[in-house]
């Protein structure tokens, strides 16, 4: 008899091969075992060009009213793809636009397996990346100064009083610019997200930035995280948790591959975004790292952490069997199921969810693997399972728990 669910999990569909593998997931591992109850989006290129993007909205909002998104990667496109597709505008990444609807942090974290030693020696136990979801780069505007002129920074005052005018410099050339914000409401609510989550998981928290440079930038953010976590001392004491707020980036960064690893790191923005990237790369591969997005009020989005793997659909298009890793992407399913029977009550789901994990992760460690990953396995994985064939190995392990 299949698992009944009581509320929709917000389903996000996303683009090329990950769209396939979301597919594969749900109608081969998922719906023969549970009774899926979901709320379809389609944030496929195509779609969030047809509908002006508003789609990506909906999902969010979506997600905001039932509690539990999971979301396949997507296409953010470039202007190579509005004359390559014929897109109406180059669309903003859906998932800035989802994070900075739900005032989210995203917490990304390495699967560890027995066979894959991570790439840094000293690692032994995962690092969880908590990543600011919200402005930075991600929300920048930008200008090319096409020669000599004055460049200003003007900051008016919706009061009506006078404005204030920061020169930025006298420019004898063209010149690039580009001008990001932060909000102080959202760097107090990744603090506190942050802190929560290092608390749940008895996990050191570290927070670094570049403020001896950015004084006031990254100055203020600072100062808002170390205000946030000091409120909350006598909780990091009574769970035995320690923390530390004075890292500079560079030295966050140096630190992080001589330490064994089992903490949280925070990081703004940009650096979140890169630093996940290179803690997934050292425990793997991109395709084996979690990655939640998490609201201050208890809202939830599992997604894949990495891209739409393009190579790969390319050839899959052509008819030619493919060896990519679904694991991420399975990892977002079962993060989302696992999150709703947890919110529902009905522990079944959550079991499932967890059976579904270790069917994974124990097909790897018995030597089915794909070729992202078995040149760095031990002992090596000499042959790449392709996707169907790693697919059929996970099923057969799952109808046994099951």
């Amino acid at each position: 008899m299949k698992i009944k669910m009581k509320t929709p999990v917000v389903e996000i569909d996303g683009d090329e091969m990950t769209r396939v593998i979301w597919a594969k997931i749900k109608e081969q591992l998922i719906e023969p075992f549970v009774d899926l109850k979901s709320e379809y989006y389609d944030l496929s290129l195509e779609n969030r060009d047809a509908t002006d993007d508003g789609v990506t909205l909906d999902a969010a909002k979506a997600i905001k009213k039932h509690g539990v998104g999971v979301k396949c990667a997507t296409i953010t496109p470039d202007m190579k793809d509005v004359k390559m597709r014929g897109l109406k505008k180059a669309w903003p990444t859906p998932n800035g636009q989802i994070r900075a609807y739900l005032d989210g942090t995203v917490f990304r974290k390495s699967v560890i397996l027995k066979n894959l030693p991570p790439g840094v020696r000293s690692w032994k136990k995962p690092i969880t990346i908590g990543r600011h979801a919200y402005g930075d780069i991600f929300k920048n505007k930008e200008l090319l100064m096409p020669g000599p002129g004055k460049l200003e920074m003007v900051y008016t005052p919706s009061d009506g009083s006078e404005p204030l005018v920061v020169h930025v410099d006298d420019i004898t050339e063209p010149c690039m610019v580009s001008a990001h914000m932060n909000m102080e409401s959202s760097a107090r609510s990744f603090a506190r997200a942050c802190i929560n989550m290092a608390l749940d998981q008895k996990t050191e928290l570290w927070f670094g930035c570049k403020d001896t440079i950015s004084k006031t930038y990254h100055g203020r953010f600072r100062e808002i995280f170390k205000e946030e976590v000091e409120a909350r001392k006598d909780d990091f004491a009574e769970a035995g948790v320690g923390y530390i707020t004075d890292l500079l980036i560079d030295d966050a960064i140096a630190r992080s591959v001589r330490h064994e690893g089992g903490f949280l790191w925070a990081c703004m923005n940009y650096e979140g975004d890169m630093m996940s990237d290179m803690v997934g790369s050292g425990f793997g591969s991109l395709g084996l790292m979690t990655s939640v997005l998490v609201s201050p009020d208890g809202k939830y989005e599992y997604e894949a952490a990495h891209g739409t793997v393009t190579r790969h659909y390319a050839r899959h298009l052509e008819g030619e069997a493919t060896s990519t890793n679904p694991t991420a992407t399975l990892f977002a399913w079962t993060g989302g199921l696992a999150k709703r029977g947890e919110l529902d009550g009905i522990s079944e789901l959550t079991k499932f969810a967890g059976k579904l994990e270790s069917s994974l992760t124990e097909t790897i460690e018995s030597g089915t693997a794909t070729g992202d990953i078995i040149g760095q396995t031990d002992p090596r994985i000499e042959k790449a399972a392709t996707l169907d064939e790693f697919m059929d190995e996970i099923e057969k392990r799952l109808k046994k728990k099951v």
